[in-house]
């Protein structure tokens, strides 16, 4: 998504049975392959002939045995090629062969044990960090530093991502800092874990609304007080870690006493790190407008605002429009290049003896 996105014509390859209900397909194309049949194959091997890039969304070893090796089929056919292959575990570790979900992958990764409150069990963020942020949000990353890499030396190459490696190395920082005062307690006995009274959340008067409380450094904690009615005087100790409950006590009653609106009008613009916890439905309700995560001033991404910024994902079904790119890419013609069998697959024409 993020690369159709920013221009990059994408077909995906759907097989039986294709993925249902997948809402980051906005601006993708699609056509129906049966990859264990040689004749449908041959169109694959057609478009990668052409294509920048394959991106392989397989377990390991699924790729060779379909007989589409990466090093030995794919490059050998394009050597500009760039294979992304992207798993969950790693290729090479113990957990290789198993199968497994977003929360797995973190689990392995060191990342859960540091999520959830100090009384409770680590617990997983939705699947945003492992799936989408470690995987494939790195995927695309490596992606991009083999096509910089191309540039120079003029040839493809494979590039692995596995959600355990990339969501440990978006942890890097809280990783280091273990062996630091900073980040050495317990899990949610942290400065940025949940463990800090003036970097959390607060429920307000209207019961299910949030306030966040960012004031670490001193100057916005001051404010914080400010906004509060509070005076450092009559507060235990910011400094001492054993006064952190007592002192959440106290910003959890003062919050109680007005609602979220209330302390918006507050702390809005004032600048002491507070901010109302927004549901993605009071977003919608207030006009939030999704942007592309970078601006670019030369190469700017599709002019799709609207689908971008909407509410409703950009699902698409089997062979949507992927005769368009067959004829784009590789000039092709149904019937004449290819053909569609009962089940739906397309498959490459057999062209008549002379």
């Amino acid at each position: 998504m993020l690369l159709a996105d920013y221009g990059a014509s994408v077909l995906r390859i759907d097989g039986p049975p294709s993925p249902r209900g997948d809402v980051l397909a906005r601006h993708k194309f699609s056509i129906s392959l049966d990859l264990k049949d040689a004749s449908s194959r041959e169109v694959l091997l057609s478009l990668v002939a052409q294509a920048d890039v394959l991106i392989d969304p397989f377990r390991p070893e699924v790729l060779e045995r379909l007989e589409l090796s990466p090093a030995d089929v794919l490059l050998k056919l394009n050597p500009r090629l760039i294979v992304a292959r992207l798993t969950g575990f790693r290729r090479d570790g113990e957990y290789k062969d198993m199968a497994g979900h977003d929360i797995n992958y973190l689990a392995v990764s060191g990342v859960l044990s540091m999520l959830g409150r100090a009384t409770e069990s680590p617990y997983a963020p939705g699947n945003m960090l492992g799936d989408f942020a470690g995987g494939g949000m790195m995927c695309a990353v490596g992606i991009l530093l083999a096509l910089v890499s191309r540039q120079t030396s003029g040839l493809g190459q494979v590039v692995e991502n596995n959600m355990v490696d990339g969501s440990a190395y978006l942890a890097t920082m809280p990783r280091l800092t273990t062996k630091m005062p900073f980040w050495g307690a317990p899990r949610g006995q942290n400065t940025l874990d949940g463990g800090c009274p003036w970097y959390d959340t607060y429920e307000a008067k209207d019961r299910g609304q949030y306030v966040a409380v960012g004031a670490l450094e001193p100057r916005f904690y001051d404010a914080l007080l400010h906004g509060l009615g509070l005076s450092s005087a009559d507060l235990p100790s910011r400094d001492n870690k054993d006064d952190w409950p007592s002192l959440r006590a106290v910003f959890a009653s003062k919050f109680k006493e007005r609602t979220r609106r209330e302390w918006e009008l507050i702390f809005g613009g004032t600048g002491p790190c507070v901010s109302p916890v927004l549901q993605q439905d009071q977003l919608e309700q207030r006009g939030f407008d999704q942007r592309l995560p970078v601006s670019l001033s030369q190469t700017p991404g599709k002019p799709i605002a609207p689908e971008i910024g909407g509410w409703s994902g950009g699902s698409i079904a089997q062979g949507h429009r992927g005769e368009k790119v067959l004829h784009q890419w590789l000039g092709w013609e149904k019937g004449a290049d290819y053909q569609q069998s009962p089940q739906g697959f397309l498959t490459k024409a057999s062209k008549a003896k002379l």
